[in-house]
Protein backbone atom coordinates (compact mmCIF):
# COMPACT_ATOMS: atom_id res chain seq x y z
CA UNK A 1 0.00 0.00 0.00
CA UNK A 2 1.42 3.09 -1.22
CA UNK A 3 2.20 6.04 1.90
CA UNK A 4 1.21 9.52 1.50
CA UNK A 5 1.78 12.32 3.63
CA UNK A 6 -0.56 15.06 4.34
CA UNK A 7 -0.05 18.85 5.14
CA UNK A 8 -2.78 21.25 6.15
CA UNK A 9 -2.47 24.31 5.08
CA UNK A 10 -5.23 27.49 5.43
CA UNK A 11 -7.76 24.90 5.92
CA UNK A 12 -7.21 22.90 3.45
CA UNK A 13 -5.47 19.47 3.02
CA UNK A 14 -2.70 18.36 0.71
CA UNK A 15 -1.45 15.24 -0.38
CA UNK A 16 1.88 14.04 -1.58
CA UNK A 17 3.75 10.70 -2.38
CA UNK A 18 6.43 9.28 -0.34
CA UNK A 19 9.32 7.41 -1.76
CA UNK A 20 11.70 4.68 0.10
CA UNK A 21 15.52 3.77 -1.24
CA UNK A 22 16.99 0.11 -1.82
CA UNK A 23 18.17 0.36 2.15
CA UNK A 24 14.64 1.83 3.57
CA UNK A 25 15.20 5.73 3.57
CA UNK A 26 12.14 7.19 3.48
CA UNK A 27 11.34 11.11 1.85
CA UNK A 28 8.36 13.37 0.87
CA UNK A 29 8.35 14.01 -2.57
CA UNK A 30 7.66 17.86 -2.57
CA UNK A 31 8.65 18.73 -6.30
CA UNK A 32 4.88 19.93 -6.69
CA UNK A 33 4.35 21.56 -3.00
CA UNK A 34 4.97 25.34 -4.43
CA UNK A 35 1.93 24.70 -7.23
CA UNK A 36 -0.64 22.89 -5.17
CA UNK A 37 0.29 25.20 -2.11
CA UNK A 38 2.10 28.04 -2.76
CA UNK A 39 4.69 26.91 0.00
CA UNK A 40 8.10 25.69 -0.17
CA UNK A 41 10.05 23.94 2.45
CA UNK A 42 13.08 26.15 4.14
CA UNK A 43 15.90 23.56 5.48
CA UNK A 44 19.30 25.64 5.31
CA UNK A 45 22.00 23.81 5.03
CA UNK A 46 19.97 21.41 3.39
CA UNK A 47 20.70 19.20 6.60
CA UNK A 48 17.40 17.27 5.79
CA UNK A 49 16.92 17.41 2.19
CA UNK A 50 17.40 15.12 -0.25
CA UNK A 51 19.14 16.67 -3.96
CA UNK A 52 18.64 13.36 -5.33
CA UNK A 53 18.07 9.43 -5.54
CA UNK A 54 21.77 7.92 -6.47
CA UNK A 55 22.86 4.56 -6.81
CA UNK A 56 26.40 4.71 -5.77
CA UNK A 57 26.92 5.14 -2.34
CA UNK A 58 24.98 4.51 0.89
CA UNK A 59 25.80 5.67 4.13
CA UNK A 60 23.87 4.66 7.71
CA UNK A 61 25.07 7.33 10.40
CA UNK A 62 24.22 5.86 13.70
CA UNK A 63 25.30 2.43 12.58
CA UNK A 64 28.75 3.33 11.60
CA UNK A 65 28.14 1.88 7.81
CA UNK A 66 29.70 2.94 4.66
CA UNK A 67 29.52 1.17 1.13
CA UNK A 68 30.31 1.60 -2.00
CA UNK A 69 27.62 0.13 -4.86
CA UNK A 70 26.41 -1.97 -1.99
CA UNK A 71 30.00 -3.52 -1.07
CA UNK A 72 31.06 -2.86 2.24
CA UNK A 73 33.92 -0.69 2.64
CA UNK A 74 35.31 -2.86 5.39
CA UNK A 75 35.92 -5.85 1.89
CA UNK A 76 36.91 -3.18 -0.18
CA UNK A 77 40.01 -2.01 1.99
CA UNK A 78 40.74 -5.23 2.72
CA UNK A 79 40.73 -6.78 -0.82
CA UNK A 80 40.37 -4.34 -3.32
CA UNK A 81 42.71 -1.21 -4.89
CA UNK A 82 42.06 2.38 -5.57
CA UNK A 83 41.90 1.53 -9.18
CA UNK A 84 39.29 -1.02 -8.64
CA UNK A 85 36.49 1.12 -6.63
CA UNK A 86 37.17 3.93 -8.99
CA UNK A 87 35.72 1.72 -12.20
CA UNK A 88 33.13 0.28 -9.40
CA UNK A 89 32.15 3.67 -8.69
CA UNK A 90 31.81 5.02 -12.40
CA UNK A 91 30.67 2.04 -14.08
CA UNK A 92 28.58 0.28 -10.76
CA UNK A 93 30.07 -3.21 -10.75
CA UNK A 94 33.44 -4.84 -10.09
CA UNK A 95 35.10 -4.98 -13.79
CA UNK A 96 36.42 -8.68 -14.94
CA UNK A 97 39.92 -9.06 -15.35
CA UNK A 98 39.76 -7.58 -19.06
CA UNK A 99 37.89 -4.52 -18.12
CA UNK A 100 40.64 -3.77 -15.12
CA UNK A 101 43.00 -4.33 -17.61
CA UNK A 102 41.41 -1.82 -20.70
CA UNK A 103 40.92 0.70 -17.43
CA UNK A 104 44.25 0.54 -16.43
CA UNK A 105 45.85 1.24 -19.71
CA UNK A 106 43.38 3.97 -20.10
CA UNK A 107 44.99 5.44 -17.61
CA UNK A 108 48.21 5.12 -18.46
CA UNK A 109 47.63 6.33 -21.99
CA UNK A 110 45.65 9.74 -20.86
CA UNK A 111 48.48 10.02 -17.96
CA UNK A 112 50.75 13.30 -19.01
CA UNK A 113 49.77 16.70 -19.82
CA UNK A 114 49.97 18.51 -22.83
CA UNK A 115 53.41 19.90 -23.12
CA UNK A 116 51.67 24.00 -23.81
CA UNK A 117 50.39 23.29 -20.47
CA UNK A 118 53.65 23.47 -18.68
CA UNK A 119 53.76 27.05 -19.74
CA UNK A 120 50.27 27.59 -17.64
CA UNK A 121 52.21 26.45 -14.45
CA UNK A 122 54.64 28.81 -14.87
CA UNK A 123 52.23 31.85 -14.89
CA UNK A 124 51.45 30.92 -11.04
CA UNK A 125 53.50 33.10 -8.16
CA UNK A 126 55.97 30.10 -6.63
CA UNK A 127 53.88 30.29 -3.79
CA UNK A 128 50.71 29.73 -4.72
CA UNK A 129 48.24 27.24 -2.97
CA UNK A 130 48.41 23.82 -4.67
CA UNK A 131 44.64 23.99 -4.62
CA UNK A 132 44.28 27.19 -6.30
CA UNK A 133 46.62 25.41 -8.95
CA UNK A 134 44.79 22.34 -9.29
CA UNK A 135 41.10 23.42 -10.14
CA UNK A 136 42.51 26.04 -12.75
CA UNK A 137 44.45 23.69 -14.03
CA UNK A 138 42.01 21.32 -14.24
CA UNK A 139 40.13 23.90 -16.28
CA UNK A 140 42.74 24.91 -18.58
CA UNK A 141 42.99 20.95 -19.43
CA UNK A 142 39.83 21.15 -21.11
CA UNK A 143 40.76 23.58 -23.50
CA UNK A 144 43.54 21.05 -25.00
CA UNK A 145 40.20 18.29 -25.56
CA UNK A 146 37.63 20.14 -27.55
CA UNK A 147 35.68 16.41 -27.95
CA UNK A 148 34.37 17.38 -24.39
CA UNK A 149 32.07 19.64 -26.00
CA UNK A 150 30.34 17.33 -27.96
CA UNK A 151 27.70 14.94 -27.27
CA UNK A 152 27.81 12.67 -24.98
CA UNK A 153 28.86 8.91 -25.69
CA UNK A 154 30.22 5.71 -23.77
CA UNK A 155 33.37 5.89 -25.77
CA UNK A 156 34.30 9.52 -24.97
CA UNK A 157 33.22 9.62 -21.39
CA UNK A 158 35.45 6.39 -21.04
CA UNK A 159 38.55 8.39 -22.31
CA UNK A 160 38.13 11.50 -20.69
CA UNK A 161 37.08 10.15 -17.00
CA UNK A 162 40.33 7.77 -17.52
CA UNK A 163 42.00 11.47 -17.91
CA UNK A 164 40.82 12.79 -15.60
CA UNK A 165 41.40 10.32 -12.76
CA UNK A 166 44.69 10.28 -14.22
CA UNK A 167 45.63 13.68 -15.37
CA UNK A 168 44.76 15.02 -11.44
CA UNK A 169 47.45 13.35 -9.70
CA UNK A 170 49.92 14.67 -12.58
CA UNK A 171 48.75 18.14 -12.10
CA UNK A 172 48.92 17.75 -8.44
CA UNK A 173 52.38 16.89 -8.86
CA UNK A 174 53.71 19.22 -10.92
CA UNK A 175 52.11 21.95 -8.44
CA UNK A 176 53.86 20.67 -5.25
CA UNK A 177 56.80 20.88 -7.79
CA UNK A 178 56.24 24.17 -8.90
CA UNK A 179 56.03 25.70 -5.09
CA UNK A 180 59.16 24.41 -4.05
CA UNK A 181 60.93 25.90 -7.18
CA UNK A 182 62.07 21.77 -8.61
CA UNK A 183 61.99 20.57 -11.52
CA UNK A 184 58.76 18.51 -13.31
CA UNK A 185 59.09 14.66 -12.79
CA UNK A 186 56.90 12.89 -15.58
CA UNK A 187 55.08 10.06 -15.08
CA UNK A 188 55.96 6.75 -16.20
CA UNK A 189 54.18 3.82 -17.92
CA UNK A 190 55.48 1.04 -15.89
CA UNK A 191 54.48 2.29 -12.62
CA UNK A 192 51.00 1.84 -11.42
CA UNK A 193 48.88 4.69 -10.36
CA UNK A 194 50.30 5.18 -6.46
CA UNK A 195 53.27 4.64 -7.04
CA UNK A 196 53.76 6.84 -10.42
CA UNK A 197 52.07 9.75 -8.16
CA UNK A 198 54.98 9.51 -5.34
CA UNK A 199 57.33 9.25 -8.53
CA UNK A 200 56.63 12.50 -9.43
CA UNK A 201 56.33 14.00 -6.09
CA UNK A 202 59.64 13.37 -4.93
CA UNK A 203 61.82 11.79 -7.15
CA UNK A 204 64.76 13.58 -8.11
CA UNK A 205 67.20 13.78 -11.91
CA UNK A 206 69.46 12.27 -9.69
CA UNK A 207 67.96 9.90 -7.65
CA UNK A 208 64.62 7.45 -7.97
CA UNK A 209 62.08 7.90 -5.07
CA UNK A 210 61.68 3.96 -4.12
CA UNK A 211 58.97 3.76 -1.65
CA UNK A 212 58.24 1.15 1.06
CA UNK A 213 55.33 -0.94 0.76
CA UNK A 214 53.82 0.19 3.47
CA UNK A 215 53.66 3.69 2.38
CA UNK A 216 52.34 2.57 -0.85
CA UNK A 217 49.51 0.63 0.98
CA UNK A 218 48.45 3.05 3.48
CA UNK A 219 48.27 6.09 0.63
CA UNK A 220 46.18 4.10 -1.80
CA UNK A 221 44.09 3.25 1.17
CA UNK A 222 43.51 7.17 1.75
CA UNK A 223 42.40 7.56 -1.80
CA UNK A 224 39.70 4.28 -1.62
CA UNK A 225 38.37 5.25 1.35
CA UNK A 226 38.03 9.02 0.40
CA UNK A 227 36.68 7.83 -3.03
CA UNK A 228 33.01 8.84 -2.72
CA UNK A 229 31.08 9.67 0.69
CA UNK A 230 27.43 10.44 -0.75
CA UNK A 231 26.05 13.95 -1.31
CA UNK A 232 29.14 16.27 1.07
CA UNK A 233 29.77 19.71 -0.36
CA UNK A 234 32.15 19.08 -3.11
CA UNK A 235 29.73 16.59 -5.03
CA UNK A 236 26.61 17.96 -4.29
CA UNK A 237 28.55 21.13 -6.14
CA UNK A 238 29.98 18.78 -8.86
CA UNK A 239 26.17 17.77 -9.53
CA UNK A 240 25.01 21.51 -9.58
CA UNK A 241 27.10 22.48 -12.17
CA UNK A 242 26.68 19.16 -13.74
CA UNK A 243 23.40 20.11 -14.46
CA UNK A 244 23.60 22.84 -16.31
CA UNK A 245 25.29 20.32 -18.82
CA UNK A 246 28.74 22.10 -18.24
CA UNK A 247 31.62 19.93 -19.30
CA UNK A 248 33.17 17.21 -16.81
CA UNK A 249 36.44 19.16 -16.54
CA UNK A 250 34.44 21.93 -15.46
CA UNK A 251 32.37 20.30 -12.92
CA UNK A 252 35.41 18.53 -11.29
CA UNK A 253 37.09 21.75 -11.09
CA UNK A 254 33.83 23.15 -9.27
CA UNK A 255 33.81 20.25 -7.11
CA UNK A 256 37.66 21.13 -5.96
CA UNK A 257 36.99 24.71 -5.21
CA UNK A 258 34.39 23.54 -2.79
CA UNK A 259 36.54 20.98 -1.26
CA UNK A 260 39.35 23.32 -0.67
CA UNK A 261 37.02 24.95 2.41
CA UNK A 262 38.46 24.26 6.07
CA UNK A 263 35.19 23.03 7.15
CA UNK A 264 35.46 19.90 4.26
CA UNK A 265 38.62 18.84 2.58
CA UNK A 266 40.48 20.92 4.73
CA UNK A 267 39.95 18.77 8.19
CA UNK A 268 43.06 17.01 7.87
CA UNK A 269 45.06 19.66 7.21
CA UNK A 270 43.59 21.25 10.15
CA UNK A 271 44.77 18.24 12.44
CA UNK A 272 48.37 18.95 11.77
CA UNK A 273 47.67 22.59 12.69
CA UNK A 274 46.38 21.66 15.96
CA UNK A 275 49.40 19.30 16.40
CA UNK A 276 51.94 22.04 15.53
CA UNK A 277 50.02 24.50 17.99
CA UNK A 278 50.16 22.25 20.80
CA UNK A 279 54.04 21.24 20.71
CA UNK A 280 54.84 24.93 20.15
CA UNK A 281 52.84 25.55 23.84
CA UNK A 282 55.54 23.33 24.71
CA UNK A 283 52.39 20.67 25.66
CA UNK A 284 52.58 17.14 24.91
CA UNK A 285 49.04 17.27 24.81
CA UNK A 286 47.77 16.14 28.14
CA UNK A 287 47.10 20.03 29.08
CA UNK A 288 45.38 20.33 25.59
CA UNK A 289 43.02 17.44 26.45
CA UNK A 290 42.17 18.83 29.78
CA UNK A 291 41.26 22.29 28.11
CA UNK A 292 39.12 20.39 25.02
CA UNK A 293 36.83 19.37 28.03
CA UNK A 294 36.44 22.68 28.87
CA UNK A 295 33.66 24.25 26.38
CA UNK A 296 34.78 28.07 27.39
CA UNK A 297 38.40 27.37 26.42
CA UNK A 298 38.37 27.80 22.92
CA UNK A 299 40.04 24.37 22.17
CA UNK A 300 38.67 21.90 19.85
CA UNK A 301 39.67 18.78 18.75
CA UNK A 302 40.51 18.63 15.37
CA UNK A 303 39.81 15.29 13.54
CA UNK A 304 37.16 14.09 15.93
CA UNK A 305 33.33 13.51 15.57
CA UNK A 306 31.74 13.49 12.06
CA UNK A 307 29.10 15.34 11.15
CA UNK A 308 27.52 12.30 9.43
CA UNK A 309 29.02 9.55 11.62
CA UNK A 310 27.23 9.40 15.32
CA UNK A 311 28.98 6.37 15.53
CA UNK A 312 32.94 5.35 14.75
CA UNK A 313 33.77 6.61 11.52
CA UNK A 314 34.08 3.07 9.98
CA UNK A 315 37.13 4.68 7.57
CA UNK A 316 38.90 5.51 10.64
CA UNK A 317 39.08 1.95 11.93
CA UNK A 318 40.48 0.87 8.59
CA UNK A 319 42.72 3.83 8.10
CA UNK A 320 44.10 3.30 12.02
CA UNK A 321 45.59 -0.27 11.21
CA UNK A 322 47.17 1.26 8.07
CA UNK A 323 48.90 3.89 10.17
CA UNK A 324 49.95 1.66 12.79
CA UNK A 325 51.98 -0.64 10.62
CA UNK A 326 53.02 2.75 8.77
CA UNK A 327 54.74 4.06 12.09
CA UNK A 328 56.13 0.18 12.75
CA UNK A 329 57.77 0.21 9.04
CA UNK A 330 59.38 3.58 9.07
CA UNK A 331 60.55 3.88 12.87
CA UNK A 332 59.08 7.12 12.77
CA UNK A 333 60.41 9.63 15.84
CA UNK A 334 58.45 13.14 15.42
CA UNK A 335 56.93 14.59 18.67
CA UNK A 336 53.87 15.59 16.60
CA UNK A 337 52.72 11.80 15.50
CA UNK A 338 53.62 11.52 19.69
CA UNK A 339 51.14 13.78 20.49
CA UNK A 340 48.48 12.72 17.57
CA UNK A 341 49.01 8.71 19.52
CA UNK A 342 48.68 10.62 23.05
CA UNK A 343 45.38 12.35 21.60
CA UNK A 344 44.01 9.28 20.19
CA UNK A 345 44.66 7.28 23.41
CA UNK A 346 42.65 10.26 25.42
CA UNK A 347 39.80 10.11 23.41
CA UNK A 348 39.62 6.23 23.17
CA UNK A 349 39.41 5.80 26.32
CA UNK A 350 38.25 8.67 28.33
CA UNK A 351 34.74 8.72 29.30
CA UNK A 352 34.14 12.78 28.24
CA UNK A 353 34.96 12.12 24.39
CA UNK A 354 33.46 8.21 24.78
CA UNK A 355 30.31 9.36 26.13
CA UNK A 356 30.34 12.28 23.44
CA UNK A 357 31.30 9.94 20.91
CA UNK A 358 34.38 11.79 19.59
CA UNK A 359 35.92 9.13 18.39
CA UNK A 360 39.36 10.06 15.57
CA UNK A 361 37.68 10.17 12.34
CA UNK A 362 38.98 9.61 9.13
CA UNK A 363 40.72 13.03 8.59
CA UNK A 364 42.96 12.31 11.94
CA UNK A 365 44.61 9.38 10.78
CA UNK A 366 44.91 10.65 6.86
CA UNK A 367 46.82 13.39 8.64
CA UNK A 368 49.55 12.02 10.52
CA UNK A 369 49.77 9.16 7.60
CA UNK A 370 50.67 11.65 4.75
CA UNK A 371 53.23 13.69 7.35
CA UNK A 372 54.45 10.50 7.35
CA UNK A 373 55.16 9.97 4.57
CA UNK A 374 56.43 13.37 3.78
CA UNK A 375 53.56 14.73 1.92
CA UNK A 376 53.46 19.07 2.99
CA UNK A 377 50.13 20.13 5.14
CA UNK A 378 48.94 22.25 2.22
CA UNK A 379 49.15 19.40 0.21
CA UNK A 380 46.60 17.39 2.12
CA UNK A 381 43.59 18.70 0.42
CA UNK A 382 45.31 17.91 -2.83
CA UNK A 383 45.24 14.17 -2.19
CA UNK A 384 42.17 14.70 -0.78
CA UNK A 385 40.70 15.60 -4.30
CA UNK A 386 42.48 12.78 -5.87
CA UNK A 387 40.90 9.98 -3.63
CA UNK A 388 37.41 11.97 -4.43
CA UNK A 389 37.71 12.51 -8.54
CA UNK A 390 35.60 8.66 -9.20
CA UNK A 391 33.11 9.76 -6.92
CA UNK A 392 32.70 12.76 -8.83
CA UNK A 393 32.66 11.01 -12.32
CA UNK A 394 30.36 9.01 -10.96
CA UNK A 395 28.14 11.84 -9.75
CA UNK A 396 28.78 13.60 -13.18
CA UNK A 397 27.55 10.50 -14.85
CA UNK A 398 24.61 10.12 -12.86
CA UNK A 399 23.34 13.32 -14.00
CA UNK A 400 23.95 13.07 -17.81
CA UNK A 401 22.73 9.76 -18.38
CA UNK A 402 19.09 10.42 -16.26
CA UNK A 403 16.64 11.48 -18.77
CA UNK A 404 14.82 13.83 -16.40
CA UNK A 405 17.49 15.33 -15.61
CA UNK A 406 17.34 19.04 -15.25
CA UNK A 407 19.12 22.39 -14.32
CA UNK A 408 18.79 22.35 -10.35
CA UNK A 409 17.59 25.40 -8.99
CA UNK A 410 16.89 26.23 -5.69
CA UNK A 411 14.21 28.13 -4.30
CA UNK A 412 14.91 30.76 -1.13
CA UNK A 413 13.05 33.26 1.01
CA UNK A 414 13.52 36.71 0.45
CA UNK A 415 14.08 38.24 3.85
CA UNK A 416 15.18 41.97 2.13
CA UNK A 417 13.33 45.51 2.39
CA UNK A 418 10.20 45.88 0.79
CA UNK A 419 9.89 48.06 -2.74
CA UNK A 420 11.88 51.01 -2.12
CA UNK A 421 12.22 54.23 -4.35
CA UNK A 422 15.05 55.50 -6.17
CA UNK A 423 16.81 58.46 -4.37
CA UNK A 424 18.70 61.22 -6.48
CA UNK A 425 22.48 61.72 -4.95
CA UNK A 426 22.10 65.15 -3.51
CA UNK A 427 18.87 63.96 -1.68
CA UNK A 428 20.66 61.06 0.30
CA UNK A 429 22.68 63.26 2.53
CA UNK A 430 26.29 62.76 3.69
Amino acid sequence: MSITAKIHLGGKEFEFPTTEGSEGEKAIEISSLRSKTGYITLDEGYGNTGSCCSAITYIDGDKGILRYRGYPIEELAEKSSFIEVSFLLIYGHLPSRDELRRFSDLLTQNQVLHENMKHHFEGFPQDSHPMAMLSAMINASSCFYPGLMGSANRERFDIHAARLISQVRTIAAFSYRKSRGLPITYPKPAYKYTPNFLHMMFSEPYAEYEPKVEVLRALDLIFLLHADHEQNCSTSTVRMVASSQANLFASAAAGVCALWGPLHGGANQAVIEMLNEIHASGDDGRRFIEEAKDKNSGKRLMGFGHRVYRNYDPRARIIKKACDALFKALHITDPLLEIAQRLEEAALNDSYFVERKLYPNVDFYSGIIMRAIGIPTEMFTVLFAIGRMPGWIANFKEIIEDPKSRINRPRQIYVGPTVQSYVPMEERGK
